[in-house]
């Protein structure tokens, strides 16, 4: 029964981290058409999450946790022809967020997967516990 328990955690700790996943993914969602209010600033920057194990001594196996949340400064921010907005330079061009959408809801559906298999994994193991007590009455 231990290693039930155990498997619980393990799917508990995915879950968490696919949670976590999608916040910052509609976080950027959310954020990327928000320019910069001046000209000379800097717009959102999209923000990207990393994953590692770590050994949980309670349960006796390696879960999954957030490492970090940073900036991704990897890719350089859209230049938008848009001379009216605030945050327009001399051109008339204004820094958009590093933002492409579709790469975001890429990557929300794979969070999504992963967190349903996490779930799926944690109901079976819920289950298998169930009908052991069950037997045991």
């Amino acid at each position: 029964m231990a290693e039930m328990f155990s498997t619980l955690k393990i799917s508990g700790a995915g879950m968490a981290a696919q949670n976590e996943r999608v916040r910052v993914i509609a976080q950027n969602i959310a954020n990327a058409d928000t320019g910069p209010t001046a000209p000379g600033e800097d717009p959102y920057r999209r923000q990207v999450i990393t994953f590692k194990n770590e050994l949980d001594k309670r349960v006796g196996a390696k879960v999954v946790r957030v490492d970090e949340v940073k900036e991704d400064t990897k890719s350089d921010f859209i230049l938008k022809y848009q001379p009216g907005h605030p945050g327009a330079d001399e051109n008339g061009y204004v820094k958009m967020p590093n933002i492409n959408s579709l790469i975001e809801t890429m990557d929300m559906r794979e969070a999504t997967r992963s967190y349903e298999a996490n779930l799926g994994m944690f109901t079976q193991t819920r289950d298998m516990m169930n009908k052991t007590i069950d037997l045991l009455r």
